[in-house]
């Protein structure tokens, strides 16, 4: 039998709250703050393939109502979670490693309403850049294209943190680009071998977004008046 969750002490509860409140007063705060260049914006449903270090990215979503993201079970994805209800972004709760199937399950549920999910592929713990395949398996079994996206921003005020995945985000005024790539369908009949193939594929296409990024930053920054 499984052993009910550890309920968290007063100071920790009293912690977490505190934290919820303030990365809620801040994101409420910073999207006023914060341009979002949407390049090659996907039509219809689609599976959202971000880095961890960019999950930020989820706000350039258009139709938010619609939209869910999978989040860490752990403590820090609960104040992440939490956090991002207050900008309309949904979360399924879950990981590789906690409630990984039961999460999994979900998004396959909410693909089969027509909703479009959003997966941080190199998550929860890294390694950094790395594609992990259960973005592969959803795509497979419901038949919705993955679209790998990348954000990024060369003002000064989108800081970059000293962690494993390098997590970004703008503080004050700042312009950024979301740019999408093309979609990925991953075949019904594919097999447990093929998925290795379709992860290097995906990793692949999102190193190609990053560097094209990087080398026409100065093209894509330009803001409609």
């Amino acid at each position: 039998m499984a052993r009910p969750p550890k309920k968290r002490k007063l100071k920790e509860r009293i912690q977490l709250a505190v934290l919820i409140r303030l990365l809620k007063l801040f994101f409420l705060t910073q999207k006023h703050f914060t341009k979002i260049k949407k390049v090659n914006y996907p039509k219809g449903q689609f599976i959202l393939s971000m880095w961890h270090g960019e999950q930020c990215v989820v706000y350039s979503v258009e139709n938010k109502d619609n939209f869910y993201t999978l989040i860490s079970a752990s403590n820090d994805g609960e104040i992440i979670a939490k956090a991002a209800e207050c900008l309309g972004i949904k979360a399924v709760r879950g990981s590789s490693k906690r409630h990984g199937t039961s999460a999994a399950l979900s998004l396959i549920d909410k693909l089969k309403e027509g909703a479009s999910i959003g997966i941080m592929v190199d998550g929860p713990k890294g390694p950094k850049g790395k594609v992990k395949d259960g973005i592969i398996n959803i795509a497979k079994l419901s038949g919705v294209p993955i679209i790998p996206v990348v954000w990024g921003s060369k003002d000064k005020t989108f800081f970059k943190f000293n962690t494993w995945d390098t997590f970004r985000i703008p503080f004050g005024f700042c312009k950024t680009i979301a740019l999408y790539g093309n979609p990925i369908r991953i075949p019904e009949e594919t097999t447990k071998e093929e998925m290795v193939l379709w992860c290097e594929k995906l990793e692949s296409e999102m190193n190609r977004l990053e560097r094209d990024l990087e080398e026409n930053y100065n093209k894509y920054v330009e803001f409609e008046e």
